[in-house]
């Protein structure tokens, strides 16, 4: 080794040294405030189920420091232009309830949009009480729909 490659080595494990010391003086990455929801929409979860053959995913980000919710959906295959779409909530699997949080704007895939919610319904998003539907002039009530569900 000549003397340049060692001023190089020796340089380069003084600074892997000084980062390594360091450490514990940077702020670690903690995003633990942040929790993450899915779901897969389709007619069949629909209440009473839709015979259709659309389909649609709905991810969500909730910052639980802020009650910041953001989401990104898509769908596909809808028997005609969206008409509307929603959260709603509080309700288990296989039960219906009012819109808890209208998709703002024009109906299309994918979408994506934001909203802060309050500690109620925080507290429903968190316990599996949200579902999200989107409805067509075919199927006013909904065409497809899916039950929000913490990923773990």
């Amino acid at each position: 080794m000549n003397k340049i490659q060692f001023r190089s080595v020796g340089m380069a494990l003084l600074v892997s040294a000084l980062l390594a010391g360091c450490g514990g003086m940077m702020p670690a990455n903690n995003q633990s405030h942040l929790v993450t929801f899915t779901t897969q929409m389709r007619g069949g979860n629909e209440v009473p189920p839709v015979a259709s053959s659309a389909s649609g995913q709905v991810d969500a980000m909730l910052n639980t420091e802020t009650n910041l919710l953001r989401w990104r959906l898509t769908y596909t295959n809808l028997s005609g232009p969206a008409r509307a779409g929603h959260f709603h909530g509080p309700a288990a699997i296989g039960a219906n309830a009012g819109v808890v949080l209208p998709f703002p704007g024009l109906m299309s895939s994918p979408m994506e949009g934001s909203a802060t919610l309050t500690a109620a319904q925080v507290a429903d998003l968190m316990a599996g009480r949200w579902y999200a539907n989107i409805h067509t002039a075919a199927n006013p009530g909904g065409e497809i729909r899916g039950q929000m569900t913490l990923r773990r």
